[in-house]
C-alpha cells in the first residue's frame, strides 16, 4: 500500500446500522440484543463469555431452520431500554456510567456473572422501567 497522490472516492457507513450474518439454528425477536459470536456471526444476546453486543434487532429474523449466512440480521446501536437483572445483581443509579452485561437477550447484569457474561454497553441511566444501555 502506498499514501493517496490523488483524490479518492472512499465508502463511507454510518454506523448505526449493522447487517451480519446470522448463526445457524437462531431465531432473532424485533427488539432483541443482537451479539456477534466466536464466528462473527450474529447471535442473541445470552450469558457467553465470547459475545459481542452489536445492537437491538430491527426485524424479526427466524434462521432456526438454517445454516450460518442463509439469512442476515439488521441491528441498530444506540441506546436502548432493557431488563434489570434481579437480586444482587439489580443494577441501581450507582452504576450509572459502568459496563453492564449480557443475561439474555432482553436483560442486563451488574456484574459478569463471575466471569460468565459478555460486556453489553455502558449504563446511561436506571429507572422502573429498567436500564438504559449505550450500545456502540
Amino acid at each position: 500500500m502506498t499514501a493517496l497522490a490523488a483524490e479518492r472516492a472512499t465508502p463511507r457507513r454510518e454506523g448505526k446500522f449493522r447487517n451480519d450474518p446470522a448463526a445457524a439454528a437462531k431465531k432473532f425477536y424485533q427488539g432483541a440484543l443482537v451479539c456477534l459470536d466466536a464466528s462473527g456471526n450474529a447471535t442473541p444476546g445470552a450469558t457467553a463469555t465470547t459475545l459481542i453486543a452489536r445492537g437491538v434487532c430491527r426485524y424479526t429474523v427466524d434462521n432456526s431452520a438454517g445454516s450460518a449466512g442463509d439469512l442476515r440480521v439488521e441491528s441498530e446501536a444506540g441506546v436502548f431500554l432493557f431488563a434489570n437483572s434481579a437480586s444482587t445483581d439489580a443494577i441501581t443509579r450507582a452504576e450509572i456510567g459502568d459496563d453492564c452485561y449480557i443475561v439474555d437477550d432482553q436483560t442486563v447484569a451488574k456484574t459478569d456473572g463471575t466471569g460468565t457474561r459478555s460486556k453489553a454497553g455502558r449504563i446511561l441511566d436506571v429507572d422502573s422501567d429498567g436500564v438504559y444501555v449505550e450500545i456502540r
